[in-house]
């Protein structure tokens, strides 16, 4: 079957589309309700179409005998939930700079912008706010956490490509806590102003932390702000990283790094908003790579059970589940081994990142079909592997994050015939998406929202007036 059939045969079962009234909620959510919220805990899980957090879910069930904590959440109706809108200012399609501008300045900009209008006038992002009615601020994410998500709360640019300049931003911003990858951005031997950022932000008085033992020793003393970087460009994909002994010693998971932001930013006596990102989810989908997208979506699901539990003993807490927009409507499709299918996935051990940057162009079809056997326990053909190696010598496949130009797309048509696993484009999507909120404040949620409704849905709930 054709990539482009995937989505014109998936059913309403597949999009997972279900409203739930907006009432008849718990005792421990209705006692909250009207209460001002001390903290909040914005989760995003980038890039995430419904069918991503469907087949997460299915996964965690069949391998684990679990529900994730998000369709927990649901399940147990625990939460308010809505759909939202993603449109930016000039597209129904929006991109996570404009995504995440819209929730951060509370205004929607152009693709490709955060926080700044077209007529070039910009909208103070939300965490400015905050910080500004004396709340400790923070972000952690997988991805640089100089990338379009994070900024969208923190600062003001005409272009989210501007990634050294966001890095110093955040030093002149004085923030309370910054994770994530994107190293190269901070150092002077990759920035093209040969500054030294990680000194600067020292001397400033940061605590600099490089690796997760740093991390999971971070001193939780109330005042110091905290930068930490773990990785060039994104980290690496959960699954890829749970096989390497020395990333899981080097790089921390997300669950890791949004525990320890609580337990920094907790101690501020006005309370603390946190972003937390998954946003190598957005990466594997414009990837097609479904072991990167389901590994990662779990993830990001454990560090929403981290979250959870905070907010659970706390009380003060509002917690907002949600994604910035879809990316490329995967999903399980109709096959009479549908579920043998994608049983297989349980026991993929890489992703076909890792496949597919390992292959060298001298490979032979043999080597090829032993890689991809090593990393997903299915063998393909050896017709199949030629096709790989024929793109893989080409170097002929664009797409975002894919700068060596390899054939993610042709993997993934190859993967459907033994996973079940399809999917729609490797773009972004105008879908409307899920949005839960649990806690304080969470009453303040309409079953269909504008994203840009969120920024003042956070003031109000916290009691602040920007």
């Amino acid at each position: 079957m054709k990539r482009r059939d995937f989505f014109k045969n998936t059913t309403l079962a597949t999009a997972g589309v279900t409203l739930l009234p907006a009432f008849g909620f718990t005792d421990s959510i209705d006692k909250r309700a009207g209460k001002t919220a001390k903290n909040i805990i914005f989760l995003v899980s980038d890039g995430m179409s419904t069918g991503t957090l469907n087949m997460a879910d299915l996964l965690l069930q069949r391998k684990e005998g679990r529900k994730s904590h998000w369709v927990s959440l649901y399940e147990e109706n625990r939460a308010m939930r809505a759909l939202m809108d993603t449109a930016s200012a000039n597209s129904l399609v929006t991109d996570s700079g404009a995504a995440s501008s819209s929730w951060g300045g509370g205004v929607r900009v152009n693709n490709g912008s955060i926080n700044v209008n077209p007529d070039g006038s910009s909208n103070k992002p939300i965490l400015q706010k905050f910080k500004a009615a004396g709340k400790a601020v923070g972000c952690v994410t997988t991805v640089p956490i100089t990338h379009a998500t994070p900024a969208g709360f923190c600062i003001a640019s005409k272009t989210r490509d501007d990634q050294e300049g966001i890095a110093r931003q955040y030093l002149s911003l004085r923030l309370d806590l910054m994770m994530g990858g994107g190293t190269e951005f901070f150092t002077a031997e990759k920035r093209k102003d040969k500054a030294d950022l990680f000194q600067e932000y020292s001397l400033q008085g940061y605590n600099v932390i490089r690796n997760r033992k740093e991390l999971m020793n971070l001193s939780t003393s109330a005042g110091t702000p905290v930068l930490g970087v773990f990785h060039e460009n994104a980290v690496p994909y959960s699954l890829d990283r749970e096989q390497d002994k020395q990333l899981k010693e080097q790089v921390p998971t997300l669950a890791d790094m949004t525990s320890q932001a609580i337990k920094h930013l907790k101690n501020n006596k006005k309370g603390f908003v946190l972003q937390v990102e998954g946003g190598k989810v957005d990466w594997a989908a414009h990837a097609n790579d479904i072991s990167g997208l389901l590994y990662d979506q779990i993830a990001f699901d454990d560090a929403v059970g981290v979250a959870l539990e905070f907010a659970e003993k706390d009380k003060e807490t509002l917690v907002i589940i949600t994604t910035d927009h879809g990316n490329a409507n995967p999903g399980l499709y109709s096959d009479e081994k549908a579920d043998e299918n994608f049983d297989k996935i349980q026991k993929f051990r890489h992703t076909n990142d890792w496949i597919l940057t390992g292959i060298s162009r001298d490979f032979s079809p043999r080597q090829v079909v032993e890689r991809v056997e090593a990393a997903q326990s299915f063998a393909i053909t050896i017709d199949e592997a030629q096709i790989l190696l024929k793109h893989i010598k080409a170097l002929d496949e664009s797409g975002i994050y894919n700068p060596k130009k390899l054939p993610f797309s042709q993997l993934a048509q190859i993967q459907y015939n033994y996973t079940s696993v399809g999917w729609g484009s490797i773009h972004h999507s105008a879908d409307y998406v899920e949005l839960a909120m649990v806690g304080p404040g969470s009453e303040l949620l309409k079953p269909f929202v504008k994203n840009i409704e969120l920024h003042n849905i956070m003031l109000k709930a916290c009691g602040v007036i920007a």
